[in-house]
């Protein structure tokens, strides 16, 4: 039994394909339509799941929102429209993609700032310390090489 384990493990593990989520009963009858349907809920996010997209994932939001999906470009919605509708109905939050304006644009911008903020500190520190020289090089006075001379002499 032991050596046919890593086998039968392979053979599961082949075998379990990934399924999508959506249901028989949500496939549309035109074909191009479903296509965009499934363009679209590829782009948002299952609110339950997180950072799952709703054609994957089983959650009824989810569900719920690759109808509202479907509704909105059977009642002859652009794609452009229908995201819009199910961004205002849901919040950003609901798009894997957030868009790069408003109060998005500062969590785009944080990152590289940061970065570049850290490089000019460390360039910044790096050249002070540099420029400090070695302080162990620096001459004594005649003071100090007569107590120096003495302390060798002991």
């Amino acid at each position: 039994m032991k050596q046919h384990f890593p086998a039968l493990v392979l053979a599961i593990t082949l075998i379990a394909t990934p399924l999508l989520a959506v249901q028989p009963d949500e496939v549309l009858s035109d074909p191009a339509l479903e296509a965009r349907a499934r363009t679209l809920s590829k782009d948002l996010r299952c609110l339950v799941c997180r950072n799952e997209n709703i054609d994957d994932s089983n959650a009824d939001l989810a569900r719920d929102i690759r109808l509202l999906v479907r509704e909105r470009l059977v009642a002859g919605d652009s794609d452009a429209a229908a995201m819009a509708y199910i961004v205002d109905r849901y919040g950003e939050y609901v798009l894997l993609n957030p868009t790069s304006k408003g109060a998005n644009l500062i969590l785009w911008i944080a990152g590289p700032a940061m970065l570049l903020l850290g490089g000019g500190v460390a360039v910044a520190y790096i050249r002070k310390r540099r420029g400090a020289g070695d302080p162990a090089a620096s001459e004594l006075s005649e003071d100090e090489e007569k107590r120096l001379a003495e302390i060798l002499k002991q």
